[in-house]
């Protein structure tokens, strides 16, 4: 708003100069008497101070205005520099706002309006032929520039807003997969064991988990909400839960975090996911079993190796966890792989660069 304020008083500023200007030629050298002189002046200047509001119709007025102080010798032909100006500040603005056509037709009228006051000579009608054609240009110009800053700025959000809608999407399907592979295996736990007792350690497996999945849901929605209180996002020091969470599930996991957990948030964000979508593979595919998880934390990266013991995979495939552990460290340029261990099993090794 203040921007604005400023711009309009530029243009008031530049009105009145231009009045005071013609009005000063008017009687110079000329005899002419207050009452025709001030309406003149204001006719041709003070339509610069609304040129950013009503562009053709200031172009108008003034081109207009221009020509009859002219014909009327209000204004003698020596004196057109200022009304000229006063033309030029308002077809600039119609070769900005307006499309080519109405900007063509704008420098066309006054190209032929002001050749036909300037006395005929050659050399006048190319000095205003030149100016009027070179602030069209300019003003043209700016138009096209501002039509690409605009498409550009149009591509960056469409394209943060694909970002974010993949970034969401990857969020919900390593919490969404996690605990509910944890809640089916603990499911079935309880419909085969015969003892109440498991029964009920499973079912209080599921309550927590249930729990838990959905908290992390609300707080990852959440964002989603202009007025949402955000909760810390999950991190290296989140790890134990889900090693404890991945031993309910019958997967004995053997955790090692080494160096300083302190890392950058989207890089401990990222590690905390990667950890999580590789226990919810080996909880899925190859429970019961033993895993180790190894975090190596240094001054240059993140390095985390999850191997377990299980059966393996003959095929490797491409479900939507592989996809989004990959594409969490394509962000930070590393290196990503998953395949069958050594020894059997499989193995999921990332490192993610935070220097």
């Amino acid at each position: 708003m203040i921007a604005k304020l400023h711009l309009y008083l530029v243009d008031l500023t530049a009105a009145v100069v231009i009045g005071v200007l013609v009005g000063y030629a008017m009687v110079e050298n000329q005899d002419k008497p207050w009452w025709l002189v001030l309406p003149g002046a204001a006719l041709v200047a003070l339509p610069v101070a609304v040129r950013r509001l009503w562009p053709v119709t200031t172009l108008v007025i003034t081109t207009l205005a221009t020509v009859a102080v002219v014909i009327g010798q209000l204004l003698p032909v020596q004196a057109l520099g200022a009304p000229i100006g006063a033309i030029c500040f308002a077809l600039y603005t119609v070769a900005v706002e307006r499309t080519r056509a109405w900007s063509l037709a704008g420098l066309v009228a006054t190209v032929v309006a002001v050749s036909g006051v300037s006395g005929g000579e050659p050399e006048n009608v190319l000095v205003g032929v030149a100016v009027l054609g070179a602030v069209w240009v300019i003003g043209y110009t700016t138009r096209l520039r501002r039509s690409m800053l605009e498409r550009e700025t149009a591509q960056v959000a469409e394209q943060m807003l694909t970002d974010e809608r993949l970034r969401i999407a990857r969020e919900l399907h390593d919490v969404v997969a996690h605990n509910l592979s944890l809640i089916a295996v603990q499911a079935g736990n309880a419909a085969h064991v015969r003892s109440p007792e498991h029964a009920y350690e499973a079912l209080e497996v599921i309550s927590e988990t249930s729990r838990a999945a959905l908290a992390e849901m609300r707080g990852l929605l959440g964002v989603l909400r202009a007025d949402a209180d955000l909760a810390p996002s999950p991190g290296l020091g989140g790890l134990a839960d889900l090693a404890d969470r991945a031993s309910l599930a019958g997967v004995r996991v053997s955790l090692d975090v080494r160096g300083d957990a302190v890392v950058p948030e989207g890089v401990g964000l990222s590690a905390y996911r990667i950890v999580q979508e590789a226990l919810t593979n080996v909880v899925k595919h190859a429970a019961p079993a033993s895993c180790t998880v190894l975090v190596e934390v240094t001054p240059e990266a993140v390095r985390v190796d999850v191997a377990d013991d299980g059966p393996g995979v003959r095929e490797l495939g491409v479900g939507h966890g592989l996809i989004g552990m990959r594409e969490r460290v394509a962000v930070y340029g590393g290196t990503f792989s998953a395949g069958p261990g050594e020894t059997g099993g499989f193995r999921v090794v990332a490192e993610l660069p935070h220097r």
